[in-house]
């Protein structure tokens, strides 16, 4: 795409005139990084707080007296019983049980729901949405006017409670409307990084006035996408279109956690979701592949894509996600293995420019997540 013909979100000035390097992602013009650069942008918002764009995300408005009903029969999660002011990681899953993308789900109380959805993915999102339950709720795509703010790290919450006191009580995953400098806005005590944060949807025209007051704290420091790509991989958290997509269930993506008790094959309200009967299947009888975190055993990264194969160099995997993580001091990466070499600290190797790599089958989160559960 040429820069004339990518979106631009309503901070896109403001990243130019922080000396931002742009570059595209999903249809966007995007800050990669800014002059502090990746490495000291990724330690900062893990020592203070980092303020991130995410305005490319789609955020949705459903809303009637069936909305959780209809939105949970698209999704593995229970949706029905969410609490009010509460938020929920969710799945769009297909008739295979692939997943088509990965989302957010809150309650907003008076029968609406709020979902924030990935940018490659929202009009395909809202296409699927309109197709399957158009008939049984509204449904409102708030792409154009809202933004999406994301502030991560220990210090966020000293920084956000001096424009709103309030947000100092929130707990990881609570939602709820507030007022930022009289804007009206939906905040979410949550994020992508595995830190404590919040993210928060603010009126577009409001966007780059709040990103200011916020930037003009001395904890805070605007970061791109670069660190968010290797703060989220310490994290241990999947990236739709890498880490799983389509052709990936649940189960092989290691999401089992995400698909509600309620849901699964013996709750109360099993199934009813696309492609249950395959992923309650494989759950019964294993899958061949699965998402793993791996460690390089030296110095070298190893990116998405690169073979993985077993000591006598048959390919068992591949690559997912990988790169250098800042705070560990070393390269980390994420990739699907067959199940059989798929135990912690399995010994594989991983062929980066002709050569062998050691890696070994490792826990996840590679950096201990730190939200706050009160």
């Amino acid at each position: 795409m040429s820069t004339e013909t990518l979106l631009k979100t309503p901070l896109h000035a403001l990243h130019l005139e922080l000396g931002a390097r742009m570059v595209p992602f999903a249809g966007y013009d995007m800050p990669v990084q800014y002059p502090l650069g990746v490495m000291k942008e990724h330690l900062h918002s893990r020592e203070q707080a980092g303020l991130f764009d995410v305005s490319h995300m789609g955020q949705i408005r459903l809303s009637g007296a069936a909305a959780a009903k209809a939105l949970e029969s698209l999704v593995p999660v229970d949706i029905i019983d969410l609490p009010v002011g509460m938020q929920r990681y969710a799945m769009f899953t297909n008739e295979h049980g692939g997943i088509l993308d990965d989302l957010m789900v809150a309650n907003l109380g008076n029968d609406e729901l709020f979902l924030v959805v990935n940018a490659a993915c929202k009009e395909q999102d809202l296409a699927h949405l309109r197709k399957h339950i158009g008939d049984q709720c509204q449904i409102q795509p708030l792409f154009a006017e809202r933004a999406l703010l994301a502030l991560q790290g220990p210090a966020a919450v000293k920084v956000l409670e001096r424009l709103a006191p309030a947000v100092a009580k929130m707990t990881f995953m609570q939602f709820q409307p507030v007022q930022l400098l009289g804007a009206d806005c939906f905040v979410s005590r949550s994020g992508y990084t595995g830190e404590d944060g919040f993210e928060i949807s603010v009126p577009a025209e409001k966007a780059e006035e709040l990103a200011r007051r916020l930037l003009a704290e001395p904890e805070v420091q605007a970061i791109g996408l670069g660190a968010r790509d290797s703060l989220r991989l310490e994290a241990g958290l999947c990236l739709y279109g890498h880490d799983m997509n389509t052709q990936t269930t649940p189960i092989e993506a290691s999401l089992l956690w995400a698909i509600s008790k309620v849901r699964r094959a013996d709750g109360q309200r099993a199934g009813g979701f696309p492609g249950a009967e395959a992923i309650f299947a494989q759950q019964q009888s294993g899958v061949g592949r699965k998402r793993v975190g791996l460690l390089p055993q030296e110095r070298t990264p190893v990116r998405e894509g690169a073979e993985i194969v077993d000591e006598s160099g048959t390919v068992i995997g591949s690559i997912c996600s990988g790169g250098f993580g800042p705070t560990l001091n070393a390269p980390v990466a994420m990739g699907y293995l067959d199940s059989a070499h798929s135990a912690l600290e399995t010994p594989v190797w991983a062929i980066v420019r002709g050569k062998r790599v050691a890696m070994k089958v490792s826990k996840m989160p590679f950096v201990a997540q730190r939200y706050y559960r009160g």
